[in-house]
């Protein structure tokens, strides 16, 4: 017999994030991308984003409005709509996961890619809110597929590796 899901399912977009209670599953892919979740286990309710960048690279212009696809505004996106339903940083747990390395042949001497910047921004992030990491899946070679229960706070992390003819 097949079990029907009642959870309603987000598919995250590079640059979207999403604040749901336990009616939601979200999942996205992640190359070199990074999503961080974080989940209130009390309430039940968490948040997921998909960032492209670490931060704006530098500008004269002042911002106007956040922007998901970089990391640090994508956390103050999701940590606001979640304090307009409760919930504090003190009070979520932090999960990442993403950043992988997809052209491995092709590096630049000296230089870190773009994917272990996003993972090591992601980590600061959690760090300097205060909000603990209970689990992370970063890095490596290739993309992977994340699936958040928001109901119960398990990510699911699949890592597909790249074919040795995408290498």
């Amino acid at each position: 017999m097949v079990q029907l899901s009642h959870l309603v399912d987000i598919f995250l977009q590079p640059g979207e994030y999403f604040v749901g209670n336990a009616d939601f599953q979200i999942r996205t892919m992640l190359g070199s991308c990074v999503s961080i979740t974080l989940w209130d286990p009390i309430k039940r309710i968490g948040a997921m984003s998909h960032f492209l960048l670490p931060k704006r690279t530098y500008t004269t212009e002042p911002i106007r409005h956040l922007d998901a696809r970089y990391g640090d505004e994508a956390l103050l996106l999701m940590l606001g709509e979640l304090a307009q339903v409760g919930v504090s940083p003190a009070q979520c747990q932090g999960k990442i996961f993403g950043g992988g390395n997809m052209f491995p042949g092709h590096r630049s001497a000296g230089s870190m890619q773009i994917g272990q910047r996003n993972g090591e921004a992601a980590r600061a992030l959690l760090r300097d809110r205060g909000i603990p990491i209970v689990s992370e899946s970063l890095f490596g070679i290739g993309h992977r597929q994340i699936i958040f229960d928001v109901s119960t706070g398990d990510v699911w992390s699949r890592q597909v590796r790249l074919s040795t003819e995408e290498t």
